[in-house]
């Protein structure tokens, strides 16, 4: 199969799925950058009073770090790690649809369900990798001078 039109199709499919992916991470990383006082308030009605700062800040830090190398496929399954050890929680907690208002769970129920399915994509990437289009392989590749 290796060197086949398949080989090529899943190359460009893992490069255009982790484009994809870290782009919703990364757009997530930018609004909580320019809404970060919007966002602490927003973790105030959450009930999270404890050091709202550092939560934000962490989050932040989680979703740049993980964001970047699942774009550039290097560390991509560290960072895939990164962005699920905050996006799950994060899922569970903002849209627990089944203890909402009955006129908010249909749209909870939705967000949540994608965000689940983002997880199936960060799962896959941990599993699988980062695919041949990445710095990590070009990385590997390239024979330096000694």
């Amino acid at each position: 199969m290796k060197g086949s039109i398949f080989a090529t199709v899943k190359d460009i499919a893992d490069l255009v799925g982790r484009i994809l992916i870290a782009s919703v991470f990364l757009y997530e990383a930018y609004d909580s950058i320019f809404h970060f006082e919007k966002n602490l308030n927003t973790l105030e009605t959450y009930g999270i009073t404890w050091n709202p700062r550092l939560w934000a800040g962490l989050a932040i830090v989680m979703l740049v770090l993980g964001g970047i190398t699942v774009l550039i496929g290097y560390f991509a399954r560290v960072g895939a790690f990164l962005l699920l050890l905050y996006w799950l929680p994060f899922t569970f907690y903002v849209y627990s649809w089944w203890n909402d208002p009955v006129e908010l769970q249909r749209l909870h129920g939705l967000m949540f369900m994608r965000n689940l399915a983002l997880c199936g994509g960060l799962f896959l990437l941990l599993s699988n990798g980062s695919g041949n289009y990445s710095v990590k392989k070009l990385v590997n590749t390239l024979r330096l001078p000694k």
